[in-house]
């Protein structure tokens, strides 16, 4: 009944936190709709960190804190309602039909990539097994613990990860196209202005909240790439210092009582082999 009670309280804090930051960002094309898109997207970056210390504050506060899949299930939702509830209206049927549907497939791969085993083992028997410290357990291939998935990414859900991580971004580039028609076809009726130009700042604010989704992930989704191409994941690129295995002892010069110590990868068999290793991981 504790664990309930606390995820039930870790659940309600990441609503409310999601509830607060769109209400931020509404805030955003309300007071400065005059201003540049970059002085816009600034001050909605603002937002997002200011909503990051409410999520602290409540950890020290009730002693949990928010929940990031959580947060990340409530902030889909509330992209999704905003779309059925206005912007469709100016969009055409196929992108609207497009649209919804990266959405249900967004929600059934969060499910599985949070359920799913991304390779847990009891020993670092196990080739490239590393040690999760949110998991608390050895995992295969282990990359990082994601806490917006509530998961590790290991060998056994890296694909998932990388096919759910292009499926957001293409969800929001496809939501910032859906909203940008929207603004730009909208026209303030007359006869209901403060209505109509509410709606229209809630079309601008999650657009803008969308852009800054790409602008994090897209670097992220590169990095990934990048790691594929030479077979190599992120917890061993950070912490090679601590795996024999990636340690290249350079001679000692002459006279000279120590050793230079570089990274080699010894896992790295050419991009178009690793790209096969990484496709057919088990």
């Amino acid at each position: 009944m504790l664990a309930w009670s606390k995820s039930i309280g870790r659940c309600t804090v990441s609503f409310i936190s999601v509830l607060l930051t769109q209400l931020a960002l509404f805030l955003v094309p309300l007071f400065f709709s005059a201003s540049p898109i970059l002085i816009q997207l600034t001050l909605s970056a603002l937002v997002l960190v200011v909503v990051l210390g409410f999520g602290g504050w409540c950890k020290r506060l009730l002693g949990f804190n928010a929940s990031a899949p959580a947060f990340v299930f409530c902030s889909i939702f509330f992209i999704w309602g905003v779309h059925i509830a206005i912007v469709r209206q100016a969009i055409s049927p196929v992108m609207d039909v497009l649209f919804n549907v990266e959405m249900i497939m967004l929600i059934i791969g969060l499910f599985r990539i949070m359920l799913k085993d991304p390779g847990f083992v009891s020993s670092l028997l196990q080739m490239r097994a590393r040690y999760c410290k949110s998991c608390q357990t050895y995992v295969q291939g282990f990359d990082h613990h994601c806490p917006a998935f509530g998961n590790c990414i290991g060998q056994k859900n890296y694909v998932l990860f990388m096919v759910l991580l292009v499926g957001f971004i293409t969800a929001e580039i496809s939501y910032i196209v859906c909203s940008s028609q929207f603004t730009s076809k909208f026209r303030v009726l007359e006869e209901n202005r403060v209505e109509s130009g509410s709606i229209l700042v809630m079309a601008r604010s999650t657009l803008l909240f969308c852009v800054l989704q790409v602008l994090w992930q897209g670097p992220f989704l590169i990095w990934h790439v990048y790691c594929i191409c030479f077979n190599i994941r992120t917890e061993e690129w950070v912490n090679w210092k601590n795996y024999p295995e990636f340690q290249l002892n350079a001679s000692s010069l002459s006279g000279e009582n120590y050793q230079e110590t570089s990274f080699k990868n010894p896992h790295n068999k050419g991009i178009l082999q690793n790209v096969k290793e990484f496709l057919t991981l088990k």
